[in-house]
C-alpha cells in the first residue's frame, strides 16, 4: 500500500520536479538576497567609518597644532572635531546591532570620551602653565593614537566581513549553479528515459508494422502513462496480427478459387486413368490376363495416390495452422508450390528450378509455400505470352559467419515501375487493374519472411522483368541467429 502511494506518474513527476527546483532556487536566491543585503550594510557602515576615521585624523592634527603653538582656535577646531565624532558614533551605533563590530565601536566611543576629557585638563594645565603638562601631553598623544588605531581597526574588520560575505556569496553562487546544473541534467535523463525513447521505440515499432513484423513492445513497471501506452499499444498490435491472419486466410481462400480450377484439371486425368482401367477390367473379369489385371489395379493404386497428394497439397495449403517452425527440405515446398500452381501455367511459360535437395530451413512449410505461390502467381500474371520463371536457391555465409540460404525468384515479364518498387509489400497496393489483384499478396509475403527472422528484396527494370531475392537462416544457423 505505501509503494503504490509512491508511485507517481510522469505528470506528478513532472510537477514535483518544477516544484523541487522552484524551492531549491527561492532557498538559493534568498541566501544569495542574505548576503547581498548584509554586504550593503557593511559597505554602508565602512563608508561611516572612512568618514568616521578621517574626523578623528583632523582630531589629531588640530592637536599636535596646538601642543606645537597653543592657539585656542586649534583647541576649538579641536573640540568641535571632537563632538562631531561623538555625533557620528552615536548615529552609527542603532544601524549596527547585527553586525559584529559593535563592541569595538562601543571601545572607540569611551577612548573619544577618555581623550576628550585629556584634551580639557591639558587645556587648564595651558592656562595654568602647570610644568606637569607635558605628562597630560603625552596622555594626549597616546589616546589619539589608541582613536586612530580603534578606527582604523573598525575599517579593517567590517572590510574583512565583506570579504567574507563576498567569498560565501561566490560559494552560494556555485553551489546553486552546480544544482541547477544536476537538476537540469536529471530533467533531460528523465524525459530521456522516462518520455522520449518510449515515443522512439513506438515510432520504431509502428515502422515494423508497417513492415509486417507484430513482435510486441518490451513493457517496464514504471507505473505510469508510458506503461500503459505501451501496453495499449501491445494490444492494437495483437489485434493487427489477428487481423492480419485474417486477411492472410482469406487470401489463402481466394487463393484457392483460382487454383480450383487447375485442381479439377489435375485431378480429372487420373480420375480418367482409373476409369478406363476398371472399364477394362470389368471387360475382361473372369477370363482376361491375370498379369494385365495386376498391372490394370496396380495403374489404379498409382493414380488414386496421385489424386491423393493434389488433393492433400491443397488441403495443406488451405488449412489454418499456428506458426510452427519445423526442420523442412525446400526442394519439397518448391516442388509442392510448382505443381499446385502447374494448372494456372500458361502454355507459353515455362517455371524452372534448381534447388540442392540437401539444403534444410526451419520453417513453417505451409507459410512458405504460400510465399512461393503468391511470387509465382505474380510472375505468371507479369507475363503476357511467353517467358520464363526461374527459382534457384544456394547456401551463403553472412559477416558473422552464419550458413543462411538464398532463394531468387526470377521471371522476364514486364517489370516494375522504380517509383512503385518502394511500395509494393505495402499492403493493399498493387499495379493491376481493378478486379484482379487485391494488393495483398507481397504484403502477406514479406510478413511471413519477416516471421521467419529472414529478409526479401526485389530488383526489377520495367521491359526486363523482375528478381526476388529471399534470405532465410539454415538450420545449422538458427540457434546462433537466436543468439544474436
Amino acid at each position: 500500500m505505501f509503494r503504490k502511494l509512491l508511485v507517481f506518474n510522469i505528470s506528478q513527476k513532472i510537477i514535483i520536479g518544477a516544484v523541487l527546483s522552484l524551492f531549491t532556487v527561492m532557498v538559493f536566491g534568498g541566501l544569495s538576497y542574505r548576503y547581498l543585503r548584509s554586504i550593503r550594510i557593511k559597505a554602508h557602515f565602512v563608508e561611516a567609518a572612512d568618514d568616521l576615521s578621517n574626523v578623528i585624523l583632523e582630531i589629531r592634527r588640530y592637536e599636535k597644532n596646538y601642543l606645537l603653538y597653543g592657539s585656542q582656535d586649534d583647541l576649538t577646531e579641536n573640540r568641535s572635531y571632537i563632538g562631531q565624532a561623538s555625533q557620528m558614533i552615536k548615529g552609527i551605533l542603532p544601524d549596527i546591532k547585527t553586525l559584529q563590530i559593535e563592541p569595538e565601536l562601543n571601545r572607540l566611543g569611551v577612548q573619544l570620551t577618555e581623550y576628550a576629557k585629556i584634551m580639557e585638563q591639558l587645556a587648564g594645565c595651558k592656562k595654568m602653565a602647570d610644568e606637569s603638562c607635558g605628562l597630560l601631553e603625552d596622555r594626549v598623544r597616546e589616546s589619539g593614537k589608541n582613536l586612530v588605531d580603534l578606527s582604523q581597526q573598525l575599517v579593517r574588520i567590517e572590510r574583512e566581513l565583506i570579504l567574507q560575505s563576498l567569498h560565501s556569496l561566490e560559494q552560494n553562487l556555485i553551489i546553486s549553479l552546480a544544482v541547477a546544473v544536476c537538476l537540469g541534467g536529471f530533467f533531460i535523463l528523465f524525459v530521456g528515459t522516462k518520455i522520449v525513447r518510449p515515443l522512439r521505440t513506438i515510432e520504431k515499432t509502428t515502422i515494423r508494422i508497417a513492415q509486417g513484423d507484430f513482435t510486441p513492445l518490451s513493457v517496464g513497471h514504471s507505473n505510469d502513462e508510458t506503461q500503459r501506452v505501451m501496453e495499449a499499444f501491445n494490444r492494437m498490435i495483437a489485434e493487427l496480427e489477428r487481423r492480419q491472419e485474417q486477411l492472410v486466410q482469406a487470401k489463402k481462400l481466394s487463393s484457392i478459387g483460382i487454383l480450383a480450377s487447375g485442381i479439377a484439371h489435375q485431378l480429372n486425368n487420373p480420375l480418367n486413368n482409373i476409369s478406363t482401367s476398371i472399364q477394362i477390367l470389368c471387360e475382361e473379369f473372369g477370363h482376361g490376363d491375370p498379369v494385365f489385371s495386376q498391372h490394370l489395379l496396380n495403374n489404379c493404386n498409382q493414380e488414386i495416390a496421385r489424386a491423393q497428394e493434389i488433393v492433400k497439397g491443397l488441403l495443406e495449403f488451405s488449412r489454418k495452422k499456428d506458426f510452427a517452425p519445423r526442420p523442412t527440405a525446400l526442394y519439397e515446398i518448391v516442388e509442392r508450390s510448382i505443381r499446385l500452381i502447374s494448372s494456372q501455367v500458361p502454355s507459353g511459360i515455362e517455371i524452372s528450378a534448381d534447388v540442392p535437395r540437401n539444403l534444410q530451413l526451419d520453417v513453417d512449410g505451409q507459410r512458405i509455400q504460400e510465399v512461393f505461390l503468391n511470387l509465382l502467381m505474380n510472375a505468371i500474371q507479369a507475363i503476357d505470352s511467353t517467358g520464363y520463371i526461374t527459382i534457384q536457391a544456394r547456401s551463403i555465409d553472412s559477416e558473422y559467419q552464419l550458413e543462411w540460404v538464398e532463394i531468387i525468384i526470377a521471371d522476364t515479364g514486364e517489370g516494375i515501375d522504380s517509383n512503385d518498387l518502394g511500395r509494393i509489400f505495402d499492403p493493399f497496393f498493387t499495379t493491376k487493374e481493378v478486379g484482379v489483384g487485391t494488393g495483398l499478396g507481397l504484403s502477406i509475403v514479406y510478413g511471413i519472411i519477416e516471421k521467419h527472422r529472414g529478409s526479401i528484396a526485389v530488383e526489377s527494370r520495367v521491359g526486363a522483368g523482375s528478381r526476388f531475392i529471399i534470405r532465410l537462416p539454415a538450420c545449422a544457423a538458427l540457434e546462433t541467429v537466436e543468439r544474436l
